[in-house]
């Protein structure tokens, strides 16, 4: 019997490109594994043409999140993307802790709201506090808790700080932003 060996061979001119900046990468060594790796010139980061475990691909991140909007729970996300959910739980941490908070404009004025929902049992009660910009309608600052004036002074606080020209508010219970 003969052995049909399968060769990859490597065209003229053709260059592998980066998953990050599409800039041309280098062949940089074998991992452990004896799989090829890959270095970007431009960006300095490694990769490799395929992953053997999911978490590990560059674009995980940017799964995790569209999937994180559209409203999927943490376990579905672990099926749909065939990872644990304690690496979609650690990837959700690590994409948060990126967030910047957006910048407050000064001089600006703003609407100052909350919804009120549960956490697990009705009987467990929370608020989301939020700051919407007037005239663009984004959100710039929320506060997660109880109703409790310290909740809505953390938005309201960060507001005045800002130079805020005006705050709309719908008689919520904070004698600073009712007076403005």
């Amino acid at each position: 019997m003969s052995i049909n060996r399968v060769r990859c061979i490597k065209r003229v001119g053709e260059t592998k490109r980066c998953m990050y900046c599409e800039g041309s990468c280098m062949r940089y060594g074998l991992n452990r594994y004896g799989e090829q790796r890959y270095k970007c010139r431009s960006c300095g980061k490694c990769s490799k043409t395929s992953y053997q475990h999911e978490a590990r691909h560059p674009d995980i991140d940017r799964k995790i999140a569209k999937l994180t909007c559209e409203g999927c729970g943490i376990r579905s996300i672990g099926r749909i993307l065939k990872i644990s959910m304690t690496t979609v739980l650690s990837k959700i941490r690590s994409i948060a802790s990126k967030i910047r908070n957006p910048l407050i404009a000064i001089g600006k004025e703003y609407e100052v709201d909350e919804i009120r929902t549960y956490c697990k049992l009705k009987e467990r009660k929370i608020r989301i506090v939020y700051a919407l910009r007037r005239d663009t309608k984004e959100v710039v600052d929320f506060a997660v808790g109880r109703r409790t004036l310290k909740t809505l002074g953390r938005v309201t606080d960060t507001l005045q700080l800002s130079g805020a020209e005006r705050i709309y508010t719908d008689k919520l219970p904070h004698g600073q932003a009712t007076a403005l």
